[in-house]
């Protein structure tokens, strides 16, 4: 009867095992290559079509985030924000209009052979630990692993990079498939809009064209963002953090000032870019593939690269940066037009695929030119705005000691262009 009753559970267990992994089977770089659209949403789960689609969608400027092949909300924000580009219905639904005008970004391919290098293996830690006291003890806030080093310079989670290179060791020497972004893109941002309920951070240049749309964490009930609009004040690259219990958090056991080091997993991440608004910035993270899950002490967290990107596209005084209220969208704050229903359009397939016939649009869909213009410099604020009372204005934890450690118009030099 046990017996029986064992190879029952065994055969029901069996059954079930293709049904929990559909929506994760492996895939090749190849895979993602060859990754056509044919008709409705992205596919539920993992798969090769929504890993091309966001590597499209990061070189348009419109982030994913993390690329990790899965269907998933940073991935819907980002093309809700490439439809609001494009003047089409902003629903986050994949679509020809999508994916024709995404075509525009694949005239190259989307993955590459990479070699990882001594260099890529060299200045890593063990862990980064949670007591302020222990990470002030550390040389660097640097990356623990190769996987997270090359995951952040290829714009992908890690666990996407051992999913395309299965049973491989990410050693010196060895020759693995990684995505293909673009370098940083280049332009300049005068107007920095975010949208706290969508949580994403979009630039605009001088002619209200979109160059750059970001996915990010902005406050939390407790610690909301701050409202209004302010100016870009300052921007540091690669920061140390102050930790100071009389200011900032207090955390249990740590009384004492300390001073984190730099680094990629800092409580900054890699850049600063702090605001007229005392204490308050816009800021990397650690933790790029939990942007929409993690809440921030009221700053705004961007993923390192993106963060980056933007570094060098602001201008400090020239940048405006303008918090939407509640229930206001990007849409709404541009008077960008509200389209209900896109033409039709054919989808863009291989050569020789058989095509139903579709009406054609009379005339195609462009984006904005994303390249720099020149652009008279808004007139910089010349005072800053007194701060709240305490219990109206709640301090940033991550940001405190850096908004005053920095003096006014603090310069960085010119971010380098990303690796291949």
């Amino acid at each position: 009867m046990h017996y029986r009753l064992m190879l029952a559970l065994i055969s029901g267990l069996a059954s079930a095992l293709p049904a929990l992994a559909q929506d994760d089977l492996p895939f090749t770089a190849a895979d993602i290559e060859a990754a056509q659209y044919g008709l409705g949403d992205l596919p539920a789960g993992r798969s090769a079509l929504t890993a091309k689609v966001q590597i499209l969608l990061d070189r348009s400027g419109t982030s994913p985030g993390v690329i990790d092949g899965f269907k998933g909300g940073m991935s819907q924000s980002a093309i809700m924000a490439f439809e609001r580009r494009a003047a089409l219905p902003v629903d986050g639904i994949m679509d020809p209009h999508v994916w024709n005008l995404l075509q525009a970004y694949a005239s190259r391919a989307v993955t590459q052979s990479y070699t990882i290098t001594q260099a890529d293996a060299e200045g890593l830690v063990d862990h980064i630990p949670t007591d302020y006291a222990a990470k002030a003890q550390m040389e660097a806030m640097a990356y623990t692993s190769v996987a997270e080093r090359l995951g952040e310079r290829f714009h992908m989670d890690e666990k996407f990079i051992q999913f395309l290179n299965p049973g491989i060791e990410l050693v010196p020497g060895v020759t693995i498939q990684v995505m293909a972004p673009n370098p940083q893109l280049k332009g300049q941002v005068t107007r920095i809009i975010i949208d706290k309920e969508n949580r994403r951070v979009a630039g605009y240049n001088a002619r209200g064209d979109m160059v750059v749309d970001y996915p990010a964490t902005i406050g939390s009930s407790a610690t909301p963002s701050p409202e209004g609009t302010h100016n870009v004040r300052t921007v540091a690259l690669n920061p140390n953090y102050t930790y100071n219990p009389d200011v900032n958090f207090r955390q249990e056991g740590n009384d004492s000032k300390l001073v984190v080091p730099p680094g990629p997993n800092g409580p900054v991440g890699s850049v600063w870019i702090g605001l007229t608004k005392p204490t308050y910035g816009i800021h990397g993270t650690p933790t790029p593939s939990q942007l929409f899950r993690n809440q921030s002490n009221g700053c705004v967290r961007l993923t390192n690269w993106d963060a980056e990107e933007l570094a060098g596209m602001v201008a400090i005084g020239g940048t405006t940066v303008e918090f939407l209220p509640a229930g206001m969208t990007i849409a709404e704050a541009t008077g960008a037009p509200t389209v209900t229903a896109p033409p039709v359009a054919d989808i863009a397939l291989p050569e020789g695929t058989p095509t139903p016939d579709a009406p054609v649009t009379e005339a195609p869909l462009s984006l904005p030119e994303l390249g720099a213009t020149a652009a008279t410099p808004l007139p910089a604020q010349t005072a800053e705005p007194a701060p709240a009372p305490a219990e109206e204005q709640p301090a940033d934890p991550l940001s405190n000691a850096l908004s005053d450690a920095l003096p006014e118009g603090f310069v960085v030099p010119p971010l380098e262009d990303a690796q291949p």
